[in-house]
């Protein structure tokens, strides 16, 4: 069995045993808070909901429509927080001067709840695509930037003075020694953004757009359709486990790829 495959195997383990807990504890709290089968809805439901039902055909597509608007959503705040992090984390090895000056700003806009600056970033930047993927974005950003920062700062000591005895500059110490050092960390914080995005996404729906999964589950308390709430929440918490197993996957063959060494030995 190919390095790869032992990798993935172990990356695959972990989310069925996940997926499996999460069923258990699902049932268990409905048991133990007894909770009235109006509103809780255990997986069987569920599933007729999705699978079994007349109208299941009709519920997959209302459910799994609102996902696609939700997974768009999550993907400009994925793609806008991860990019800004990685933007600023460099800028920050290449520039002590800039760290300095930027992260007691960043640290205070994080001190403030999202949910006390959406009304401001949606009357700044629209209900469409610019605010959405603020929203998201700052989800994403801060954990992403402080991993990334930490992981270019984790390159071997010694390495760098090599390159810099061979009179290499701040970048080439960047592209030689840094950015490889942090790859883990950068595959970690991509890893941290999946989950992170899809809140910011859910957030800019309840609070702003009325889209996607976010509106939909609104919708759903406000009409008693407890059964499209229950598959709603389902269906986008495995689509949060099944996104950031596929992250990890891609780290996989990349340090499968590219550091051989690293993969044996994890």
């Amino acid at each position: 069995m190919s390095t790869f495959a032992r990798s993935a195997i172990r990356l695959l383990i972990p989310m069925v045993a996940s997926a499996v807990v999460v069923v258990l504890l699902w049932i268990a709290f409905l048991e133990l808070f007894d909770i009235n089968s109006m509103v809780g809805k255990p997986p069987s439901a569920v599933w007729e909901y999705l699978v079994t039902d007349d109208d299941a055909a009709a519920n997959r597509a209302t459910v799994f429509g609102n996902l696609a608007v939700t997974l768009r959503d999550a993907s400009l705040g994925f793609a806008a927080g991860l990019v800004a992090a990685i933007v600023l984390a460099v800028a920050f090895f290449l520039a002590r001067g800039v760290e300095q000056a930027v992260m007691p700003v960043a640290m205070l806009l994080r001190s403030v709840p999202l949910v006390a600056m959406t009304p401001l970033i949606m009357l700044v930047f629209g209900r469409d695509a610019g605010g959405i993927a603020v929203i998201g974005g700052i989800v994403v950003f801060f954990p992403a930037l402080v991993n990334l920062v930490f992981g270019l700062r984790s390159a071997p000591r010694p390495t760098i003075d090599l390159v810099t005895a061979y009179g290499g500059g701040k970048v080439t110490v960047l592209r030689k020694v840094a950015v490889p050092a942090a790859l883990p960390a950068l595959f970690a914080s991509a890893r941290i953004a999946v989950p992170g995005a899809l809140i910011g996404a859910l957030i800019a729906e309840w609070l702003a757009t009325g889209q996607g999964t976010g509106g939909a589950i609104l919708r759903s308390v406000g009409g008693f359709r407890y059964d499209e709430l229950w598959a709603s929440v389902v269906v986008l918490t495995a689509t949060s486990i099944v996104l950031y197993t596929l992250v990890g996957l891609v780290e996989t063959a990349v340090v499968t790829r590219f550091f051989p060494d690293r993969a044996t030995k994890s």
